[in-house]
């Protein structure tokens, strides 16, 4: 299945990556020199923030490019389950136009010309391509971090075993429902919630750290903290909340998405919820939250620095094409995997030149770009709107966010 992980412009995995190059620069309420690592120190029962591996590297390339932090590569379409808001479908085949072994590691050997970015082997499901552990153990051993997002049925011990040998750093499992009634409606296939659930076992017995998801929809958005709880009793490492993009086959959930207002509400919810726990929260296709964070910080008089507020303190919300970038099952590459732009094809067009240089990437590296009150709003360095979502409800992937009540009125970041 396609995990909305691969899906969004943010350091989706939990693993340490540098701050946002356009946040560094125009450091609105953004502390310049702070690393990113670290869960907020600030909390209950949280720690320091520790150092991760883009500490102290500059957040542009010598050309001023901004450095890629994160790819989400599709390595297959082929997929053991059809969910609602997936653009994979059950289909354990390889699709037409993935590529070979040769094909892929050469891929790899690009990427560190435009920073040292964290990969994220997605698909589809991963598991199902056969040279996944070759491929994850190349990028390892050339000193790219390696996270998985797999969907937890096709984990057994052998598999979680050679996902630790191989150098993977962490996986993420979805989970939409505190229990199979709710999560096997959405992933659409009978008993993949328990078959996740003996998956995360395995992952726990090779030591193998992982992190739950969750799509907020208007079926489960009452249940948030039902799944919270389960995810804590599992023992994640962290838990992501994604907000709905209505793309692909999620477009057929438009009467799930939540609205503005809603949005609005449950992101001050999940503000107020992460600091009763020390596991690492994260608001995910929710680039307003970090506007929301600023504010409710700003009323509390707590300064958002790396020690209170970790990572969402220097990152954006929006990385998709400035930090992050989605690469299909066929070389497309595009802003993430829900905005479906071609921004050209790695596999005939070397990485580095499109990520330098694809027009839609240097939009969204362009503030005067961006239409509405996303082009003109002060939080706009650390926000961005979702150019997703902008793009499925207006067709226009510059417009203002579409789920957003906030007015810019100059206030103070």
């Amino acid at each position: 299945m396609m995990h909305p992980e691969q899906f969004c412009g943010g350091d989706s995995l939990g693993i340490p990556a540098a701050s946002s190059a356009s946040a560094q620069e125009n450091p609105e309420g953004v502390h310049p020199g702070a690393h990113p690592g670290g869960r907020p120190g600030g909390h209950p029962g949280g720690s320091a923030p520790h150092q991760g591996h883009h500490a102290g590297m500059p957040a542009t390339l010598p050309d001023g490019t901004p450095r890629l932090k994160l790819v989400a590569w599709e390595v297959t379409r082929s997929c053991n389950l059809a969910c609602k808001h997936c653009r994979a479908e059950a289909h354990m085949e390889p699709y037409p136009g993935e590529c070979d072994t040769a094909a892929a590691k050469a891929l790899i050997d690009t990427f560190p010309d435009v920073g040292n970015p964290i990969i994220i082997f997605t698909g589809g499901e991963p598991l199902l391509r056969p040279d996944i552990f070759e491929l994850a153990s190349y990028a390892t051993a050339k000193g790219l971090r390696c996270v998985m997002a797999p969907n937890g049925t096709l984990i057994t011990p052998e598999t979680a075993r050679r996902l630790k040998e191989s150098g993977i750093e962490r996986c993420s499992i979805s989970i939409d429902g505190a229990g199979p009634e709710t999560h096997d409606v959405f992933r659409g296939v009978p008993g993949s919630f328990e078959a996740s659930m003996r998956g995360i076992e395995h992952l726990k017995n090779a030591g193998i750290p992982f992190q739950i998801n969750s799509t907020v929809t208007k079926d489960n958005l009452a249940h948030f903290k039902e799944i919270f709880l389960l995810a804590d009793r599992l023992g994640a490492a962290a838990w992501h909340i994604f907000l709905l993009v209505p793309m692909g086959r999620a477009a057929e959930l438009q009467d799930q998405v939540i609205s503005a207002a809603e949005y609005e509400e449950t992101l001050n919810w999940f503000y107020d919820f992460r600091k009763t726990t020390s596991m690492h929260l994260k608001a995910t296709c929710a680039p307003h939250y970090y506007r929301i964070m600023r504010q409710r910080a700003r009323a509390e008089g707590a300064p958002v620095t790396p020690a209170t507020f970790g990572m969402d303190a220097v990152t954006r919300g929006c990385l998709g094409g400035t930090g992050f970038c989605f690469i299909s099952h066929t070389g497309t590459l595009q802003p993430c995997g829900y905005l479906e732009l071609d921004c050209g094809n790695v596999f005939e067009t070397p990485f580095p030149e499109l990520w330098r240089s694809t027009p839609h990437f240097l939009q969204f590296r362009d503030k005067s770009a961006y239409g509405g009150k996303c082009g003109v709003c002060e939080y706009h360095n650390v926000c961005g709107g979702c150019r997703a979502r902008a793009h499925s409800l207006t067709g226009d992937h510059m417009a203002e966010e579409p789920l957003c009540t906030y007015v810019p009125g100059g206030g103070k970041v």
